[in-house]
């Protein structure tokens, strides 16, 4: 098979969207149909029209769909990435938080990396707090890693990784928080601890709405498969899921400025993050506390 039927490609394109919220434009139609070519070959089915039937009629448990969307979906990710954002957050809003949750009594840190895929960015929060907080025995931390693809949640859990993935690790961290094993490098148990993995669709607004007490959340590169109307819905549960006075970190070429004004923009030399307001002005719309479902 060399392409889809427009009728076709536009029953699976919707069937993805309704259920993940990932949207692909009729530029997608050949790298769409280079997938669901795979998954004919191996269930042995005639054709488009018959797998699309497949999906709908002989999949209760969605175990097909799954596989489908881990093909659909792209996982390029490395350790340290957008080196600048993270030290953004490692000096400035990381010292921020913390002397605030200090004078509240409260040491408890928990972060979430949201469409984690391999782990990569889990860990490397999990380093930064642990090289960055000076009392770190001190704090109760946990780092959330979340996505919606099993096979890289399995490469995460194992948290072994080549050399490109460690490239951007600067060395003193390499050498302190990594153990050489054949092949690459390994996450040290010590750092392993402190992150748990979970498979999780950023459009189940149940599971979504039982995410709650994050001081940061990591999102970068996702929103921008998504039209807006999903992407009021993700922003609308990360907000909620932070803190007063949490953070909202996304790609460099994602903003929220169209589709939410719940955040207030927080830029420190030329990078950017989003904060939840630290308390909420009595007679405020509601539309103006958060991001409109």
């Amino acid at each position: 098979m060399t392409g889809l039927d427009p009728e076709v490609f536009e029953a699976i394109r919707d069937l993805v969207y309704r259920r993940t919220g990932i949207a692909f434009d009729d530029r997608k139609r050949a790298f769409v149909a280079s997938r669901v070519a795979r998954r004919l070959a191996e269930l042995d089915l005639e054709g488009p029209v018959e797998y699309l039937r497949h999906l709908r009629y002989a999949d209760p448990e969605g175990s097909e769909f799954q596989t489908l969307v881990e093909l659909l979906t792209t996982n390029e990710t490395y350790f340290f990435r957008e080196y600048d954002q993270l030290a953004l957050f490692a000096n400035h809003l990381l010292p921020e938080l913390a002397d605030r949750k200090r004078e509240a009594g409260d040491r408890r840190l928990r972060l979430w990396s949201a469409a984690c895929s391999t782990g990569d960015e889990a860990y490397t929060l999990a380093i930064i707090l642990r090289a960055c907080l000076d009392d770190f025995e001190d704090w109760r931390v946990e780092v959330l890693g979340t996505d919606i693809d099993r096979r890289v949640l399995s490469t995460a859990r194992r948290a072994t990784y080549g050399r490109r993935a460690v490239k951007d690790v600067p060395q003193p961290y390499l050498e302190a928080y990594f153990d050489r094993v054949d092949g690459g490098f390994r996450v040290r148990d010590e750092i392993r601890s402190l992150v748990r993995f979970e498979q999780l669709n950023l459009l189940d607004d149940p599971a979504m709405e039982r995410i709650r007490g994050m001081d940061t959340t990591f999102c970068r590169n996702v929103l921008i498969y998504f039209d807006d109307a999903a992407r009021r819905r993700v922003l609308s549960h990360f907000y909620d899921a932070l803190h007063p006075g949490g953070y909202l970190f996304l790609g460099h070429s994602e903003s929220v400025a169209r589709i939410s004004d719940a955040f207030e923009m927080q830029r420190v030399e030329g990078e950017i993050a989003y904060r939840k307001p630290l308390e909420k002005e009595e007679g405020v719309p509601a539309h103006r506390r958060r991001a409109a479902r």
